[in-house]
């Protein structure tokens, strides 16, 4: 009799220091996630801050080129009227109607040059005007995506500074715990947690569910959990029970499943087991 009470008390006390061990595992897991979110915000305002800067230069290439080509376009304009003043003197000294017609087509050529000309500036100054109001929004949502990231940055930079000590000695305990817990079980814990999304590899049962995937368990098998007298298992998930958490319902006539457990349940019952 001593001896079972020896060997309840063993059990329970691997599923509090295992219990413990995942509630210092977690709390690192926030600290991480925390900050873990931040560099990812830094990282994409930092991207689009570089894809909003191309942007702003590449407009600014544009208008460059627009007004480029509006100049040109002047200078194309009075080369025109140079010419058409060269042809209409030409023509005060024409021999035949044959000459005066060919330099009157060619003064009909420069004025429909001329209008070209005019109409295309008019084009290309409105695009100018299109292309600044876009440039404007564009400089205004780098100022406004810069402030952003300043912020961002030193809320990161503040963060650090305030969980890296915490994390270091949150990583000095978890390592003191482990070596309080045996290696097998260490081993099996650290598997659950790997392949758990929320890294949970112990927890209690709470409003009558797991605590890891929130499957439904039985009252009956909630009772045999709250008394430590063995390690158990989620039958879905494989996540180890540490104890109920809430109380438990009154003991309820419960069919016998035949059903085989889930092959995570039963990979962890078969390293956990004693």
């Amino acid at each position: 009799m001593a001896a079972a009470t020896k060997k309840e008390g063993t059990i329970a006390e691997k599923l509090d220091a295992l219990f413990e061990l995942q509630k210092i595992d977690s709390e690192i897991d926030r600290i991480r996630t925390i900050r873990g979110e931040l560099p990812l915000e830094v990282q994409s305002l930092e991207d689009e801050i570089i894809g909003l800067n191309t942007r702003v230069s590449k407009i600014n290439d544009e208008i460059k080129e627009i007004e480029t080509e509006i100049a040109d376009r002047k200078i194309a304009v009075k080369d025109a009227e140079s010419a058409i003043a060269k042809y209409k003197e030409q023509q005060n000294n024409v021999r035949n109607n044959r000459e005066f017609e060919s330099l009157s087509k060619e003064i009909e050529f420069q004025e429909l040059e001329i209008k070209l000309h005019d109409k295309k500036s008019k084009e290309a100054k409105l695009k100018i005007d299109l292309k600044k109001e876009t440039l404007t929004e564009a400089v205004e949502r780098v100022e406004m995506k810069q402030g952003d990231l300043d912020g961002k940055k030193a809320e990161l930079e503040a963060i650090v500074s305030e969980t890296q000590k915490d994390e270091e000695k949150l990583m000095k305990a978890s390592d003191a715990a482990k070596k309080n817990i045996e290696s097998r079980l260490v081993f099996a814990y650290e598997r659950l947690r790997t392949n758990a999304k929320n890294g949970l590899a112990v927890v209690q049962v709470m409003r009558g569910s797991c605590g890891g995937c929130f499957n439904k368990i039985p009252p009956q098998r909630q009772l045999d959990i709250v008394t430590k007298k063995k390690i158990i298992v989620c039958e879905h998930c494989g996540r180890v029970f540490a104890g109920v958490e809430d109380v438990i319902p009154a003991p309820e006539k419960e069919k016998k499943t035949r059903g085989k457990v889930t092959t995570a349940a039963a990979a962890a019952a078969a390293v956990i087991a004693e």
